[in-house]
């Protein structure tokens, strides 16, 4: 995933033996700096804020501020942004994503009651959308 400033991308890898996530700038040349602790996949940028989320092992989103200074990326140590964990779909490469606010994402949320036997549609999804979390007016 490309930084919204586009100088740097993240990226999960299993060079360490379990996924990762890495940053790098872009394109390059430079460094790599591992931003995720314990495993990691999907990093996602914050469009409003210096902050890197990604999914960890456990299904829970994490986030990471940075700061970069020259060609310098510095990250934070990865706290927890919910504790609610979300559905992962292993065939599909994104489980959640984050509205350009940050701070609000679109996940499947997992539950104890979570069952796999029925399918729901939703019609119109984008004026539903629209009609239960209308765009700010910054």
């Amino acid at each position: 995933m490309f930084a919204p400033d586009g100088r740097w991308i993240a990226y999960y890898s299993d060079e360490s033996g379990r996924n990762e996530i890495f940053v790098r700038p872009f394109p390059g040349p430079g460094g790599k700096w591992q931003i995720s602790t314990a495993g990691g996949i999907t990093p996602t940028w914050s469009q409003k804020r210096h902050e890197l989320l990604y999914l960890a092992p456990d299904n829970r989103i994490m986030v990471t501020s940075y700061t970069v200074e020259g060609d310098s990326f510095k990250a934070d140590k990865p706290l927890v942004w919910s504790e609610q964990a979300i559905q992962t779909v292993r065939r599909i490469s994104r489980s959640f994503d984050l509205h350009p606010d940050g701070d609000r994402v679109a996940a499947a949320v997992l539950s104890n009651q979570t069952q796999l036997d029925k399918v729901t549609f939703i019609f119109n999804f984008f004026d539903e959308l629209r009609r239960i979390a209308p765009p700010s007016k910054n």
